[in-house]
């Protein structure tokens, strides 16, 4: 598979399955399937430099939750999405916090520049820290801020 990255350079890391790192969790780079325990990561998520959460099938989403749950821990390494990734699934993806992909879809690189700005207004909150429209129409109204509103 073809490797794309948000922010130019991917981690050339071999990332251990989750079994394998726990036997060595000083290993820097961790593969999770979908049903491993994201919060067995939490002490760790400081020196870790790769994570990669796999997609078993497109509609299959609990990566999704698995990244944000990531990323609220405190995890600021590149995070991986492997798999079953779609390039119309990518703004969802960077939302969450992924910011590196595997795809051998065609035109996904192209997809990949496109995806942040695809969207002009957001309505939930989520891990890339965008303003929601309700925020926003608070602020022009002149109306108080609350976080995460």
């Amino acid at each position: 598979m073809t490797l794309f990255s948000e922010k130019g350079g991917a981690t050339i890391l071999e990332p251990l399955p989750f079994a394998e790192w726990q036997e060595r969790p000083a290993w820097p780079a961790v593969s999770l399937a979908n049903t491993d325990p994201v919060e067995d990561l939490a002490p760790h998520v400081g020196r870790l430099r790769l994570i990669v959460l796999n997609f078993p099938k497109f509609s299959d989403g609990r990566a999704y939750s698995q990244a944000r749950l990531l990323r609220r821990l405190g995890y600021t390494g590149e995070l991986r999405a492997t798999g079953g990734v779609l390039q119309d699934q990518l703004p969802f993806m960077l939302r969450c916090g992924f910011d590196s992909f595997e795809s051998d879809q065609k035109g996904f690189g192209e997809a990949l520049a496109k995806a942040r700005t695809l969207f002009s207004v957001v309505y939930q909150p989520a891990e890339d820290d965008r303003e929601t429209a309700g925020l926003l129409r608070l602020r022009e109204h002149g109306e108080p801020l609350s976080p995460r509103a």
